[in-house]
């Protein structure tokens, strides 16, 4: 149940962190991947990664705040692969931290481009391509700030929220195709994205305390995740959102 051979996957943001361990778990498990990030030097040495050990990776380098280069993103995946069985829109930002009254409009307009916009370019173009083919599964990187209130980070709580709703709406729209469609909402992980957390002895200490596995999670973690929601053992889950935080949210 949870064999991806010969299935195609794009993964956004898959240069480093939850989306590296995402293309790697998936290529281990059979799949093509398509490694994408902005940088083409970053998903280059992830490919080749994969390649070493046997998997099949292509690398098309995305700014997801673009459209023109979503549209190449899965124009390059057609091309190559000729298909587009999963979806996973893992790539974000937040160039801002601080409460919401000293968010520019500009930096707003900017995360819920790439946060949220971005998500709805891709499922619009690749749900098309799916229900051709009979199905697919798209899965969307929500985040615990989008149920939980924070001073600091507003405003990515907020496109994280946009995006778990994102995920029941498409699940709705796209139910009938038999293309499925869920979010994950991790906790802390240990990604460059969060170093400014984890790389903080006191905010660690206060952040292991109110988790009842007492760490913070690895990529791996939600990499694992990725896997099952793309899998066919997780075929009658659909808008769904799936927390992964060791616990932090149930306290």
């Amino acid at each position: 149940m949870f064999d991806m051979k010969d299935k195609v996957v794009i993964i956004t943001g898959s240069s480093r962190g939850i989306g590296r361990a995402s293309a790697e778990q998936l290529a281990r498990a059979g799949a093509k991947v398509v490694v994408s990030s902005r940088k083409a030097e970053a998903c280059s040495e992830v490919a080749s990664t994969i390649s070493d050990a046997g998997g099949i990776a292509l690398v098309v380098p995305c700014h997801v705040g673009e459209r023109s280069q979503i549209e190449n993103l899965v124009s390059a995946t057609m091309d190559a692969f000729g298909r587009i069985d999963g979806l996973v829109c893992n790539a974000a930002t937040n160039p801002t931290m601080g409460p919401l009254s000293t968010l520019t409009d500009d930096v707003f307009t900017k995360i819920m481009q790439v946060n949220v916009q971005s998500t709805l370019w891709l499922s619009n173009l690749c749900a098309p391509i799916m229900a051709k083919q009979g199905g697919g599964s798209i899965v969307l990187l929500s985040s615990i700030t989008a149920i939980l209130g924070n001073a600091f980070i507003g405003a990515y709580g907020m496109s994280k929220a946009a995006e778990g709703q994102l995920a029941r709406n498409l699940a709705v729209e796209l139910g009938p195709e038999n293309i499925r469609v869920n979010s994950i909402a991790p906790g802390l992980v240990k990604t460059d994205f969060a170093k400014a957390i984890w790389d903080n002895p006191e905010l660690m200490k206060k952040q292991l305390g109110g988790t009842p596995l007492g760490r913070i999670g690895q990529p791996t973690d939600i990499a694992g995740i990725v896997h099952f929601l793309l899998s066919e053992a997780a075929n009658y889950i659909t808008g769904q959102m799936i927390v992964a935080d060791g616990g932090e949210t149930i306290i």
